[in-house]
């Protein structure tokens, strides 16, 4: 199943191609994507399409910091309508709640994971595709929307200890430095914002219940339109809560209001079992995390839900019929090989 996003995720693309002095025209046409798509923040767009244009701009332009300029310049209001709801809750913990509940109408590619431990928060945000595609771009124009989302609500309260990255710096850090005025931890085994449990509970300067509740009721009819299949509502469960342990048939049934023979019933009559779903997001997200180098094994064991690291290997040699270790190293040559030759025909449209 694609995942999708909303035109405006891509906002500002066109205006950084230009001072730039980049013609994005090719390098939409090759991902399939079009200036006249970009122009209608409400159309959806394939998520991985979007990834690979950011990555292709970013390697024939040079500009290493593509994704964050164009978030640099992001509004609240480039959210779409989830942005009115986003500013009237009571605190940082229900603004995630409400990214979370409402991704279809924002982001389908980006996951978001709260975890607390010993007095701090870490907000886990990764780019989630199908492949395992560099993604450098697409991370930090989403923690810069992020970053800056938190900001806009939070203003001064809002007071992070630190952001990570998994890629390697840039060459030039200035505007990571302006941009989050914080520690900067890059090679990091994660992508997320490190900020006081405290922050959580922060208030936001125009939080108002009924205000909340008119756009609740303004959105419910969308997310029904447009909203999520079971299937994929189950699939985003699973990705949720497989690093907690509970990607359960009995929690995910809960999640989803019914009990679990009803659950059981419901995907039987679309053609799927539990268990091949998880099944189908453990490799699809092993992928992704093995694609980059940055990932532990350990932690990657962790973040699929194996309590221990040798579970994880013995699972993924049945999958694909190696070690993840051998696996990430064969793989990382091939990627490279394909992504070296992708950059160079980027470039050479670009001159064309």
């Amino acid at each position: 199943m694609t995942l999708l996003i909303r035109a405006g995720a891509l906002t500002h693309y066109l205006e950084v191609c230009q001072r730039l002095g980049v013609d994005p025209a090719p390098l939409l046409a090759e991902v399939g994507l079009s200036k006249a798509r970009l122009q209608h923040a409400e159309h959806r767009l394939c998520g991985e399409a979007a990834v690979r244009l950011l990555e292709n701009t970013a390697a024939v332009s040079g500009c290493q910091t593509l994704g964050l300029s164009m978030a640099a310049a992001r509004q609240l209001s480039d959210l779409g309508a989830v942005s009115l709801l986003l500013c009237h809750q009571r605190s940082l913990r229900d603004a995630l709640q409400v990214m979370l509940h409402y991704r279809h109408l924002m982001n389908d590619t980006v996951a978001i994971h709260l975890i607390e431990e010993g007095g701090r928060a870490v907000i886990r945000q990764d780019v989630l595709t199908r492949t395992s595609l560099p993604s450098r771009q697409a991370n930090e124009l989403a923690m810069g929307v992020l970053f800056r989302l938190c900001a806009t609500l939070f203003g001064r309260h809002w007071r992070p200890c630190s952001v990570h990255f998994t890629h390697s710096a840039p060459a030039d850090l200035q505007l990571h430095r302006r941009l989050f005025a914080c520690e900067l931890v890059f090679g990091s085994h994660f992508n997320g914002i490190v900020c006081p449990d405290g922050n959580l509970e922060l208030g936001g300067a125009w939080a108002d219940p009924a205000m909340a509740r008119n756009a609740q009721r303004y959105l419910v009819p969308l997310q029904e339109a447009g909203g999520p299949s079971l299937v994929e509502a189950v699939r985003k469960a699973i990705r949720q809560w497989l690093p907690e342990g509970r990607a359960s048939i009995e929690h995910v049934a809960q999640l989803q209001g019914m009990n679990v023979r009803t659950f059981q019933r419901r995907l039987d009559d679309q053609g799927q079992v539990f268990s091949a779903l998880v099944g189908e997001v453990r490799r699809e997200l092993a992928v992704h995390y093995l694609g980059n180098s940055n990932y532990p094994l350990q932690r990657i064991a962790e973040l699929l839900g194996f309590s221990v690291p040798t579970s994880f290997t013995r699972w993924f040699i049945g999958q694909f019929g190696m070690p993840p270790a051998v696996w990430r190293k064969d793989r990382g040559l091939v990627l490279r090989w394909v992504e070296g030759r992708k950059s160079s025909a980027a470039r050479a449209a670009h001159r064309g």
